[in-house]
């Protein structure tokens, strides 16, 4: 099963956009590269889940084993003596497209680790300093001419396309393993096996978390055969806000298997009737339970959300993670209405669904919860907050919290998306003779930087219009999925492409055209008058300002922020300052939107927003 880079499309999973820009006009729409071809997507899409099953169910909880069981050098020389007995495709390969210095680097390796390194066992050659050079038959045929056009999805194999499907098979039968009797035969799927390991904990989050994986690795596909170096060289000047928040894309857990070791919970909401879904990693000894709300589109185990409940697991907090408010597993099982997008209801609901959660662990832990925090990320910081300020409107049922810490969350849900949808049409300012070929480049940049190919010497990839194109990218897709899961459901007659959950790529690019002032103006907005909310109350709702007096007196919230979020803007700071006291606000210089995350400083500041709840 082959496996990719993240994507750019999830670079950003963790951050979180905001809400209703109520008078401004739609961008001009930049024209997306389009992905592969796709007409056999309804059985791509068949094929996906049965790979996502092989991983998810199989492949991901036996290698948590298989590499406790067996040492990392063991491991590591299995790799060594897979690389080195296929040779001889990589030696054919390079012969067929000329390349007689990689042929002989090669040739030069396969001798030396076949003597001196046991058979393979150990890669010598890599420690003298002798190069690798890969070489395959679908980058063979490339090199013929052959384009790329049609995307398959091979079973076990993963993402392919016509080019490469035929020289997957090609390279499978240029492998010595195949010309074995049995059970020799089977060394192919032993090493693949064992490479796969390393990096199924990511790769199963990765599935897990997304809204629509499949989705997402098609269009990750359909850019990987870019040929040399980017230009390296910015147009404009980088920007440091945006390029500190595209920092997001580096977050890991220090244990990779850290997201599937926590236990998920599974709850019934009377308020839907459905089944809502959160992870838990629960401490075996009396402590504080931090419940996290992730930022806009984020899953409960995606990058961030996973981080920060390590970080908080690894200092003596229960953690309870849930999915974001506009990420279809919330909407689809706990938003009572039709449309994630006013933040009373939306606030209602998930402390709705936080109460039934609560309840669960209190029947099962009760003894073991010294106390209960609400942290939010970004548009979970801003629902944090609202909650807090709006406390005493809810049912008295309602789960109270000890604490409510907001992590750069956005305070004027207007400005939030005015900013994302600037930055999703940055490139219109590019001349239209040169937007393509910049497209492309900023993309080749990204898989590059993923390769870890940029220049050590490099002090910014991107210049600002580069890196606010990659954020608002990120957004547009999350907005898609909103947009597909809530039609598909209940349908306004918006979107006229016909909603297929196994072809959905006709749909898709109707989708894409919507900005996020059209998801309010279009479907939003009607949507809600029918229903007694006009405009005004959502400009009102909108703003945290609107709360100012409540906040103000609020001893249990505590708040950390960035000077430079791009969801702030300079009243706003002033605002905080003036709202919030000082020994609740922590204020840093620099960081972007949640790009700081992991910086000791902000850890800090998190530790000390939850003092006093053991």
């Amino acid at each position: 099963m082959r496996f990719l880079p993240l994507p750019i499309v999830a670079l950003l999973a963790a951050c979180s956009p905001t809400a209703p820009p109520l008078t401004h006009p739609s961008a001009e729409p930049v024209e997306l590269l389009p992905p592969l071809s796709d007409p056999f997507e309804p059985v791509n899409r068949g094929v996906w889940a049965m790979n996502k099953g092989l991983l998810v169910g199989v492949v991901q909880p036996t290698g948590m084993v298989y590499r406790a069981a067996v040492p990392e050098p063991a491991r590591r020389s299995v790799r060594n003596f897979s690389r080195n007995i296929t040779y001889p495709g990589r030696l054919i390969n390079h012969a067929l497209q000329g390349r007689w210095d990689g042929a002989g680097d090669e040739t030069v390796r396969f001798l030396t680790n076949t003597t001196v390194g046991a058979a393979g066992l150990f890669d010598v050659a890599g420690k003298w300093g002798i190069p690798r050079s890969n070489a395959s038959f679908g980058q063979t045929f490339s090199k013929w001419g052959w384009k790329r056009g049609t995307y398959i999805m091979l079973p076990i194999a993963g993402p392919s396309d016509e080019v490469n499907a035929t020289g997957y098979f090609a390279d499978k039968a240029a492998e010595p393993w195949m010309y074995f009797p049995p059970p020799y035969r089977y060394g192919s799927a032993a090493t693949g096996y064992n490479q796969l390991t390393e990096t199924s904990d990511s790769r199963a989050q990765f599935v897990r978390a997304e809204a629509d994986s499949y989705a997402t690795t098609k269009y990750v596909w359909s850019y990987t055969d870019f040929e040399g170096e980017p230009d390296w060289n910015l147009v404009s000047p980088p920007d440091a806000s945006t390029l500190q928040t595209l920092q997001v894309a580096k977050f890991r857990c220090q244990d990779p298997s850290f997201p599937h070791k926590g236990r998920d919970v599974a709850v019934h909401l009377p308020s839907t009737g459905k089944t809502f879904r959160a992870t838990t990693w629960m401490q075996k000894k009396p402590a504080p339970v931090v419940y996290i709300s992730p930022g806009l589109g984020s899953h409960r185990i995606s990058g961030t959300p996973a981080v920060i409940a390590e970080f908080l697991y690894q200092n003596g907090y229960s953690v309870v993670t849930t999915s974001s408010i506009f990420h279809p597993e919330y909407m689809e099982s706990a938003s009572t209405s039709a449309l994630t997008a006013y933040p009373p209801n939306d606030s209602r609901d998930l402390l709705a669904a936080l109460t039934a959660v609560d309840r669960e662990l209190s029947e099962r832990f009760g003894d073991r919860i010294s106390g209960r925090a609400l942290l939010g990320l970004s548009m979970g910081g801003f629902q944090a907050l609202y909650i807090a300020a709006n406390q005493e409107r809810y049912d008295p049922s309602f789960v109270h919290f000890d604490r409510y810490v907001a992590i750069n969350a956005p305070l004027d849900l207007t400005h939030g998306i005015v900013a994302l949808d600037r930055f999703y049409n940055a490139p219109m300012k590019w001349p239209a003779s040169v937007r393509r070929e910049r497209l492309l480049n900023t993309v080749h940049k990204v898989y590059a930087i993923a390769d870890g190919k940029a220049p050590a010497s490099l002090d910014a990839p991107f210049d600002g219009s580069e890196s606010r194109f990659l954020i608002g990218l990120n957004f547009r897709f999350i907005l898609r999925d909103a947009i597909f899961s809530t039609q598909s459901r209940h349908n306004l007659g918006i979107v006229k492409t016909p909603l297929h959950k196994w072809h959905r790529q006709p749909a898709y690019d109707e989708i894409m055209e919507f900005s996020y002032n059209d998801y309010f103006q279009k479907f939003v907005l009607p949507y809600y008058a029918t229903r007694g909310v006009h405009p005004g109350d959502f400009k009102r709702e909108a703003s945290l300002k609107s709360r100012t007096a409540a906040l103000s007196r609020a001893s249990r919230i505590r708040v950390i922020s960035n000077r430079d979020d791009f969801l702030l803007t300079p009243e706003d700071a002033s605002w905080l300052r003036s709202t919030i006291p000082a020994s609740r606000l922590h204020f840093f210089q620099n960081g972007g939107h949640l790009g700081n995350l992991t910086t000791p400083g902000v850890r800090t500041a998190i530790l000390k927003s939850l003092d006093g709840l053991r």
